[in-house]
């Protein structure tokens, strides 16, 4: 039987690399005016004078809600991510955040609440009554300022969260939206469009063939593209299902 050539080094390591959370990375199918939202906010942290000028009020309380794989942790770490890029304080937290982590943010958000800044807390429905104490703090304290912004995640709507009620009712005062997960149409709508947009030419069967047997969130998927890229150059063949199980085969 004849040996199939080695695998790249480089191919190796683009097939094991998730790209990091970005909202350009994030298909916002169903999601566009929370999408939106979040990059208006990140494009105020852009502006030369971002220091003084006042955030709009639709940015400075966000919630978002939906079922698991909606992409609720994704836009929370491609916001927080974006603000260390920036250089304005930026803080990620969540139910495994230690209590001094949460009294490092208060402090940040304390001491320039006429700067910059982005608090992000994703899971709060999991938030233990410490951490729930703490974010209703930091809430009244972003409330007060003109230049921070509060985004938080949960499973369920606001309404139907089991939070101390102060809490729970405050995450009401700003712009609530409900995540909605891409279906499976949508994944390979979105395969096919990252492909072109790469000026690719996947074969009908390749999209989904990788969401019957590859990872489905969309991260993985669009690695497994960027590594099919760089392996369809290497090996100057079209992307056709043997090309990618070829691939992976030699992957494993």
């Amino acid at each position: 039987m004849t040996n199939l050539p080695p695998l790249p080094r480089q191919i190796a390591l683009d097939l094991g690399h998730i790209p990091k959370p970005s909202l350009d990375n994030f298909i916002a199918t169903g999601n566009e005016n929370l999408s939106a939202i979040l990059k208006s906010l990140q494009n105020s942290w852009l502006q030369t004078d971002h220091s003084t000028d006042p955030l709009r009020v639709d940015m400075r309380m966000i919630h978002a809600w939906g079922v698991s794989g909606s992409g609720r942790t994704h836009i929370l770490q491609a916001m927080y991510l974006k603000g260390i890029e920036q250089g304005i304080d930026a803080f990620l937290l969540n139910q495994d955040s230690t209590p001094d982590d949460w009294r490092i943010a208060g402090k940040s958000v304390e001491d320039q609440s006429n700067s910059s800044v982005i608090l992000c807390v994703d899971d709060i429905d999991h938030l233990d009554e410490f951490s729930q104490g703490a974010l209703f703090r930091l809430h009244n304290l972003i409330k007060e300022s003109t230049k921070q912004a509060l985004i938080t995640t949960s499973l369920l709507p606001p309404a139907n969260l089991q939070l101390r009620e102060d809490l729970r009712t405050r995450l009401a005062w700003g712009l609530v939206f409900q995540m909605h997960a891409l279906s499976d149409g949508e994944k390979l709508q979105a395969l096919q469009q990252a492909a072109l947009a790469r000026g690719l030419n996947l074969s009908t069967e390749v999209a989904p063939w990788l969401l019957r047997h590859f990872h489905r969130d969309m991260p993985s998927l669009m690695s497994l593209l960027e590594a099919l890229d760089a392996y369809s150059l290497e090996t100057k063949r079209a992307i056709t299902l043997p090309l990618v199980k070829e691939m992976l085969a030699q992957k494993n």
